[in-house]
């Protein structure tokens, strides 16, 4: 049976704040633009805030563009103690009196710089087996997780409250935990480590000071009013270069079909994306003079 709600389509950049999970706010955002569809560019825990980028309609189609952008987060961690979490929900299992001089810190970063291997936390929706990371963790079961790749563009140490807590900044690829880099930077520095405050700042082209609040959504809940902090669709597809195309080209892109685009500095096999009067049609591979389509953007037309 088809979903009920308006074919509303753009990106609401949202300022999440400490506490639901990002299904949630999802969902409400949902509710509260009675949208048909909605999905979100990345998770964030319930007890992280920043950015939480939720696209609406034919934006859906570009998350991936955003999942995959580059991200940054400020993020506090607590030295001296490690939680079974890596963050502040979970339970202390081991301390240290120790604790590195800001230079140490600085020179321990060095190795989280760059092309990393990470394992994420075992309190994690990594899947194991079809099962959630956190499920097994939480039955008490010994949750082992295989290391993954992560790029990491920047760490750096921003500041440092007092000698239990250092504030770091990080940029970084899909698919990084933050919590994991406390807790390793702490193994590394010989103190123990876990984060206490997790915000992300942007995540591909939208920042948090560009978001809006919960409680401004729920004000603003079914008005026109939160019609206007829609953002279109085309800013999903920052990363990639935007190719014209001409009006016969994309009625052909829109039946799935090669279009003819107008390129510029594209090469032959590059990924990108055709737009007639500034609204995207399409997402494919340049070839010759033509954009095959790999994903088709049905817009209403705006009012």
């Amino acid at each position: 049976m088809a979903r009920k709600g308006r074919d509303i389509s753009g990106w609401l950049v949202v300022d999440k704040p400490a506490g639901p999970t990002s299904t949630a706010v999802v969902n409400k955002v949902r509710w509260a633009l009675g949208a048909k569809k909605a999905g979100h560019a990345g998770t964030l825990d319930p007890e992280a805030t920043g950015v939480l980028a939720v696209a609406l309609g034919e934006a859906t189609k570009t998350v991936p563009y955003i999942t995959d952008a580059l991200k940054a987060y400020t993020f506090t961690v607590r030295l001296g103690q490690a939680t079974n979490t890596d963050d502040a929900e979970g339970e202390v299992i081991a301390t240290s009196d120790t604790r590195p001089t800001d230079d140490e810190i600085k020179g321990g970063l060095g190795d989280f710089i760059g092309e990393i291997m990470q394992v994420p936390p075992k309190f994690s929706a990594v899947k194991i087996d079809g099962e959630r990371a956190y499920k097994l963790a939480r039955d008490g079961e010994d949750v082992e997780i295989a290391a993954r790749p992560l790029w990491v563009e920047e760490l750096l140490l921003v500041d440092r409250p007092d000698e239990d807590h250092v504030v770091l900044e990080m940029t970084c690829g899909k698919g990084g935990y933050v919590r994991a880099i406390a807790r390793d930077l702490g193994h590394a520095l010989g103190c123990h480590g876990h984060v206490t405050r997790l915000r992300r700042i942007w995540s591909g082209p939208f920042e948090a000071g560009d978001g809006i609040s919960m409680e401004t959504i729920e004000e603003l809940a079914r008005t026109p009013e939160l019609d206007a902090y829609l953002r279109p669709l085309e800013e999903g597809l920052a990363d990639l270069p935007e190719l014209k195309c001409t009006p016969e080209g994309a009625v052909r892109l829109r039946n799935g079909n090669p279009g003819m685009v107008f390129a510029s500095d594209v090469e032959y096999g590059d990924e990108a994306w055709a737009s007639l009067d500034g609204r995207a049609v399409a997402v494919g591979t340049y070839k010759a003079g033509q954009l095959h389509p790999s994903r088709v953007f049905n817009q209403s037309e705006p009012a």
